[in-house]
């Protein structure tokens, strides 16, 4: 009995990380046909709303935020010269 309680609340927990990530993938989705027609001031080849698209993709919703929150960082867009730039895939 202990055992199927403890499987159903990490069914819970799972089902909530996957709804998790489906609702920040849909904002990233959002926000990117917001910005569609706009010029890109992002220094680094893939953008950084594509970037934290796929890292949340692959790494799910905890690390892909790290991730995306520390390319954002590097990437200090409208901030100085783009010197640092160029192709930055997802590790």
């Amino acid at each position: 009995m202990c055992g199927m309680m403890m499987l159903a609340s990490v069914l819970r927990t799972f089902r909530s990380m996957v709804m998790l990530k489906r609702f920040l993938l849909f904002l990233i989705r959002l926000y990117q046909a917001s910005t569609a027609g706009r010029r890109a001031c992002c220094r680094f080849i893939p953008s950084c709303s594509s970037y934290a698209h796929d890292a949340i993709e692959r790494y799910g919703a905890f690390r892909g935020i790290v991730l995306s929150c520390c390319r954002i960082a590097r990437c200090r867009p409208g901030f100085g010269k783009f010197k640092n730039c160029g192709y930055d895939p997802v590790p």
